[in-house]
Formats: structure tokens, sequence, C-alpha cells
């Protein structure tokens, strides 16, 4: 069913916030920035309002929802306890990029929120304009990304108006965000933190803040026993992030042997009739020159940051431009280049292509 899908501008903050809260708290489902991406908010009490954002995302409903707080005594009410680890994770990265999955207190969410889970994933972000928000509505904000599921995460408003005009009651435009990818995700089990999904607050960073004594680990499995459960974080089950056309990454620890493998792959492509874009790190840009029928910068392998702000806006650039076929450029597994290529794999749907010392796959 189409809505009129009411737009608030960055400038009319006050009004417009006042106007979007409460339509929040009418159940409605509205997008709002924060510092990952931007996220599609409703109140996470409300099933039937819950719901509308499975509806207009198109997303699974086995897929779990983030809820977002604007105080750490507003989490500690969606969760059934909270343990010493955690409690000291929160004081380190909230208000920031950081999801914690807690023991959810009975009846505090709805079920569509944790996907029938014992569960809840809460964070409290730090854009100013989100706290304002949840503040102003009186609700907790289940939010996952604001695009249609599959699609490559919103970083601004334009974004937002692309993949849901007329499927959400409105938009918040606070202009571009800061980190550009989703949330770290962790959860806490048998003194083990298990990074469920990397994203904006790092393994080294999370080490740091817990301690020697909690031990930091990558992935889902062991944070687990159940084989039958369903994913703690949202991003893990479901292919995400992805451009319309075929995305093959390139990776490899010697960057001429990428270069070099990124050049074949696209004449490869262009051979076949394809129209052919790369997905280039700024500092090799230069080198490909004539290479494809389009080059697209993503950001600098020394700052990976740059890369991670910019991903998404790339990803729907090389929609924009028509391609069918894009060759991406790997970025270093350090910081948070671990977050950007988490994303990078699953936009190329697995498909990758590692170039050894010799350039030889």
């Amino acid at each position: 069913m189409m809505t009129e899908t009411k737009y608030w501008p960055a400038e009319d903050s006050s009004s417009g916030l006042k106007e979007a809260a409460a339509a929040l708290a009418a159940g409605g489902v509205v997008a709002f920035p924060t510092e990952t991406v931007y996220g599609l908010g409703a109140d996470a009490r409300n099933t039937s309002a819950v719901a509308k954002i499975f509806e207009a995302k198109g997303r699974p409903s086995d897929n779990p929802l983030i809820v977002h707080v604007a105080s750490e005594t507003e989490a500690e009410s969606l969760a059934e306890s909270m343990n010493e680890i955690e409690r000291r994770l929160a004081r380190a990265f909230w208000p920031g990029p950081f999801t914690l999955v807690l023991p959810v207190r009975p009846g505090a969410v709805s079920p569509l929120v944790t996907a029938g889970l014992d569960t809840v994933a809460v964070r409290m972000p730090s854009h100013a304009v989100a706290r304002r928000l949840i503040e102003l509505s009186g609700c907790p904000l289940a939010a996952p990304s604001a695009n249609r599921s599959g699609r490559p995460s919103p970083t601004e408003a334009r974004h937002v108006t692309e993949d849901l005009a007329g499927r959400i009651d409105g938009i918040v435009d606070g202009g571009p965000t800061g980190v550009g990818l989703e949330s770290t995700v962790v959860r806490v089990v048998d003194g083990v933190i298990h990074i469920l999904r990397p994203g904006g607050v790092t393994r080294e960073q999370l080490q740091a803040a817990a301690g020697p004594d909690a031990p930091v680990e990558s992935g889902e499995r062991e944070a687990d026993a159940s084989a039958t459960a369903g994913p703690r974080s949202p991003g893990v089950k479901y292919t995400h992030y992805a451009p319309r056309g075929e995305m093959l990454l390139v990776t490899g620890d010697d960057p001429e042997g990428v270069v070099a493998a990124v050049r074949q792959e696209a004449a490869d492509a262009r051979r076949e009739g394809r129209r052919v874009g790369i997905l280039a790190a700024a500092e090799h840009a230069g080198r490909y020159e004539g290479a494809a029928d389009e080059i697209v910068v993503c950001g600098s392998r020394r700052a990976p940051e740059t890369a991670a702000q910019r991903l998404y806006a790339a990803l729907r650039e090389c929609d924009g431009l028509g391609l069918d076929f894009i060759v991406a450029e790997g970025y270093p597994e350090e910081g948070i280049g671990s977050a950007l290529m988490n994303r990078m794999r699953k936009a190329a749907g697995g498909r990758e292509r590692v170039v050894g010392k010799q350039g030889v796959s």
C-alpha cells in the first residue's frame, strides 16, 4: 500500500522532530539518521508498528531488529539482566556505534523485534538527532537500516527516498552519516565477548575496554549452542548490501597483484559485452584508466575509514551508472577494515578472487 511520505529537512529540526516523534508515538514508521546509517524506526513495544518495518523493507521476519534507546536506564528496562562485562562495554561505547545482545525482559518489546528469541539487541546512538527523536517519541525504537532489504544501506536521506518513498510515514534528514557502516554487535557468553557483526567499534577497541580477562572472539557459532536458534544479530543470515550488478571482490596481500587481477577481470568481462565498473581504492584509481566503462572511487587504503564512510554510496553510484559487472578492490583487514571487508564480501555474495604474491588466484 502506498502512503504519503513526509520529509523533514535538517534545517527544520525542531518542529520537524516533534512531528516525526508524534508519528512514531502514534504507531508510524519514520526514517532517521544515526552516526552509522539511516534507520527505519517504529515503537519497539508495538507489534503492529514493528510489522510495518518488515512490510516496508520486504525484510524476512526471522531477522531480529536492534532497539535504539536514549539512555542506559532505558536499555536496562528492556533487559532481564546485565553482567559486569556488558556494563563495562556499555560505559565504554555508549552512546556510539555499538550494540549489545542481552537477555530480554519478558514483555518489554514485541516478539517481532526479537524474532521470537530470548535475547534483544540494544544500542544507544550518538547522533544528536536520533537521541532527541527517541526522547521526544517516548518510545524505544526498533530500527533496522532504512533501505529495501538486500540493498546497500542508506548513508544520506536521498538514499532512503530512493528505496522507501511512498512506503513509510516520514524521513528526518540529518545530513550524511559519519561511520557509514552499521554498528558492531556483540554478545557476552560465559565471560567471552563474541562479535556477531563487525562494525564501527573494532575488535581492538573491544579488547582494550574489556581487559585481558574477557577474550574477544569473532562469529556467532560459539555464542549459541543451539543449532536451531535463529540469528541473534541482523546482517548475518541473508545477502545484504548488494548493488544490482554482479560484484566480484579481488583481495590479496600484494597490492600490485590485486591491481593486475582487477584489470584482468574487467577486461574479461568487457570482452563478454558487459558494462563493467571498477570499485577502486583512491591510491589505484588512476591505474585503471581505460580498463573499464566506469571507475568509482571508494576510499583510501591508508585510511580505510574513508572507504567505510563511502562504500554504500559508491555501490548506489554503480547502480546509477547502469553497471552489470563490478570488480572491487579489497582493503587491509585491520581496525575498521574488518567491518568494511565484511560488508564488501556480503555485497559480492561471496564471489571473491584471492590473489597470491605472484598475482595468481
